[in-house]
């Protein structure tokens, strides 16, 4: 059969034949044996249905399916799901997806498949050529081809054929996407890459964006990132040809795929930069330039950001924060001449000159130590010990010079209002700024490297070339505020820096655009605000009369019922679904996601891929996995996918995130990353209760007591006004004798 007559097949158009109708009688009534319909690709032959008998081998069912169509060596044919959204070739893993009804195609084999392939590829004809290769950038994708085509040296192959130069265009395009459909797979080293190959691919990255095809921008960005994190030997090269002033003009692209990917490679040549000072600092001036900045918040964040998106840019920002933590974890070293010249530069600034470091006019002189002692230093004779602990290290003298060299106005109300106070009402701006600081690196979580599910970043610290050290500005003259407002003294520190750090994590969650608006929302949030909040919490908590024995016998009452509840909106929360990124054993396969709820008779598991935003119909999920099949839900580090990661050079996963369905009979487990806390804790609840197992999450005793708190109120509206006593009236003894008849 000509190749080109074979592609259509491949690359999954169904050809136009017709299925036979099933009879009445035929009804399965053998769990194990499924009723299908099996079409023969490239012919017009009508399709057959079959009893699909999964005690039986493939090797045997392929062969009486090839009987019935007179078809030779059944070796050959292999089965294939006839749906995209499935696995291409039916293996012995992969057949217990097979369920009633389903139709199946019978193909041309992955081995006979790949020969053919290679063949064409190698051969002479450009018009076999480009078939195959469009044929190969589908098929690649596929675990049981690809292994097939890489093992009769397919893959070098396609390197020989970037290499070459040879090929533009659709064809380039189809080349590089079966290059990284291969790869992914895991079967090959990256370190098999050459210079030559490494140069090829950066070539279609550093012609103009508009010249290039989004495909083949797109894997190319794809590979030059696997290579910059994977390719261990050919990192010179790697240095010399891919560089972030190569990639940021593909941030413009149209294509959000491209923009996405561009991201990725920015990222991977920063966190590759490890500990070398020199490159961190070069690739950060390039990302924090006006121009960088400009492109992200009008190109890249978009009112709607993928999940994709989000993630990288998540990694970005981290990345880009994590700047600060060498400063934050170095004590000052207390023989540097430029620290001394800034602390200095605090008091001259403060106190001398009207808020403007570069102005020639001083103010009388005054005592350093005693300026020191009203700045709030705790060594006011030695102030540059005041910054040998680390955490925060001199990254806090960093952020208060930044404050009183930009924003010098500000910086001398807030000092002078302090120094004006009573002393048992005076704010140590010094002692204020080192505590803020760390809160913030805490907030931030700057030194903890990026997830890989991370998808949190803040449009606003895209706005500024200097964006923790702006953040610190607005947060310190919310703290002076908020201090105010409490009236606190100095034992109320630890309680002021709690009302400032709800301040201003509740702000953040806003996701505000610009350090403008944060400024203005967060001093709109004020003392009073953030305690009628807590006020609040504390009452839904606890209830009125919460410890009353009446009460607490109520709520025993009442917990069983309200525990029902909650396990059915656990049970609600899985059967409206939820979509996961997709992870196997070895870890997280880029880009693949997939869509996951509970069947209406509560009986199985469906699930379907999906995009990063798709959200299928029920009729979408084609795949189900029984309850019954799951052995156990195993949580956090007894995850194989968790244990593949701590086994590699990072440890970047949210662990406490991760659960996994151990599966009867020695199958590879099902590996889920929960997206956020919640969605975990609704999730591991569900499946436990449909496992007959107790509710183990957090959020178990917090849903039981706002809703046991809830119905106590609703159950004593009628007695609102009137005290309840602690104990229940004592019963008087009976009379002494029982004729107290009354006659009239």
């Amino acid at each position: 059969m000509p190749l080109g007559d074979r592609s259509n097949s491949i690359v999954g158009a169904v050809v136009a034949r017709t299925l036979p109708t099933t009879p009445r009688n035929f009804r399965n009534l053998d769990a194990n044996v499924k009723k299908v319909a099996v079409t023969l690709a490239d012919s017009n032959k009508d399709g057959q249905l079959f009893e699909f008998d999964q005690k039986r081998t493939l090797d045997s069912i392929i062969a009486d399916i090839c009987a019935k169509w007179s078809l030779q060596d059944h070796s050959d044919y292999a089965l294939r799901f006839n749906d995209q959204s499935m696995k291409l070739y039916i293996t012995e893993k992969n057949r217990k997806d097979i369920r009633d009804g389903h139709v199946l195609l019978l193909a041309p084999s992955a081995a006979k498949t790949a020969k053919d392939l290679k063949s064409a590829i190698s051969g002479s004809r450009m018009e076999d050529k480009n078939t195959a290769l469009r044929m190969l950038s589908h098929l690649s994708s596929d675990a049981t081809f690809a292994e097939e085509f890489i093992s009769i040296e397919g893959l070098q192959l396609v390197i020989d054929a970037v290499t070459s130069g040879n090929y533009k265009g659709d064809s380039l395009a189809y080349i590089l996407k079966s290059f990284v459909s291969l790869m992914e797979h895991g079967l090959s080293s990256w370190d098999i890459l050459q210079g030559e190959f490494i140069k090829r691919v950066a070539d279609c990255i550093s012609s103009p964006a508009n010249k290039q095809d989004p495909s083949c921008l797109q894997s190319s960005l794809d590979i030059l990132e696997s290579v910059v994190l994977h390719c261990t030997k050919s990192q010179g090269v790697v240095e010399q040809v891919v560089t972030p002033v190569n990639v940021i003009p593909h941030l413009e692209s149209t294509s959000s795929e491209v923009q996405k990917n561009a991201i990725a490679l920015i990222n991977a040549l920063f966190s590759q930069a490890g500990n070398d000072r020199v490159k961190r600092k070069k690739i950060a001036e390039n990302l924090q330039s006006k121009s960088m900045r400009n492109i992200i918040m009008t190109s890249v964040i978009k009112e709607k950001v993928g999940a994709g998106m989000a993630h990288e840019l998540y990694v970005l920002q981290t990345l880009l924060l994590n700047l600060n933590e060498d400063r934050m974890k170095t004590p000052v070293d207390v023989q540097d001449q430029m620290v001394f010249r800034e602390i200095e530069d605090l008091r001259r600034i403060a106190f001398e000159v009207d808020g403007d470091p570069n102005i020639n006019t001083v103010r009388k002189s005054q005592n350093s130590v005693n300026d020191y002692k009203r700045l709030g230093f705790e060594h006011d004779k030695s102030p540059i010990e005041d910054f040998s602990t680390a955490p925060p290290g001199v990254l806090a003298l960093d952020v208060m010079i930044y404050f009183a060299r930009n924003h010098g106005q500000n910086y001398v109300k807030v000092v002078l209002e302090n120094s004006t106070r009573a002393d048992e009402h005076d704010c140590p701006f010094v002692q204020a700024s080192k505590m803020l600081t760390k809160i913030l690196c805490e907030v931030l979580n700057i030194g903890e490297p990026p997830t890989d599910d991370g998808q949190t970043f803040y449009s606003m610290f895209f706005t500024h070339d200097k964006p923790f050290e702006e953040f610190f500005c607005i947060c310190i003259q919310l703290l002076n505020k908020t201090w105010r407002e409490m009236k606190a003294t100095a034992q109320d520190f630890r309680k002021v820096l709690d009302v400032v750090k709800e301040q201003i994590t509740r702000t953040l969650d806003k996701q505000l655009a610009s350090f403008e608006s944060f400024r203005t929302n967060i001093n709109s949030l004020t003392y009073s605000e953030i305690n009628k909040i807590w006020e609040d919490d504390r009452v839904k908590k606890e209830g009125q009369g919460a410890y009353l024995k009446p009460i607490i016998q109520l709520r025993e009452q009442i917990t069983p019922e309200i525990t029902e509840l909650i396990k059915q909106q656990r049970i609600n929360y899985l059967m409206s679904g939820t979509r996961f990124s997709k992870y196997k054993p070895s870890g997280r396969m880029r880009d693949k996601f997939w869509f996951w709820r509970l069947s209406p008779n509560h009986k199985a598991l469906l699930y379907v891929d999906c995009g990063e935003s798709d959200t299928p119909s029920m009729e979408d999920l084609t795949n189900k996995l029984p309850l019954s099949n799951i052995e156990k839900v195993q949580v956090g580090r007894d995850c194989p996918h968790i244990a593949a990661k701590d086994k590699g050079k990072t440890k970047n996963l949210h662990s406490n995130l991760a659960f996994s369905f151990r599966l009867e009979n020695d199958a590879d487990a099902m590996c889920f990353v929960a997206g956020s806390e919640n969605e975990y804790d609704m999730w591991i609840d569900g499946l436990n209760c449909l496992l007959g197992n107790p509710m183990t999450s957090g959020q178990v005793n917090k849903d039981l007591d706002t809703l046991l708190a809830m119905e106590i109120k609703m159950r004593m509206l009628e007695t609102e006004g009137v005290p309840i006593p602690a104990e229940a009236p004592i019963i008087p003894p009976p009379p002494a004798n029982f004729t107290f008849a009354y006659q009239l």
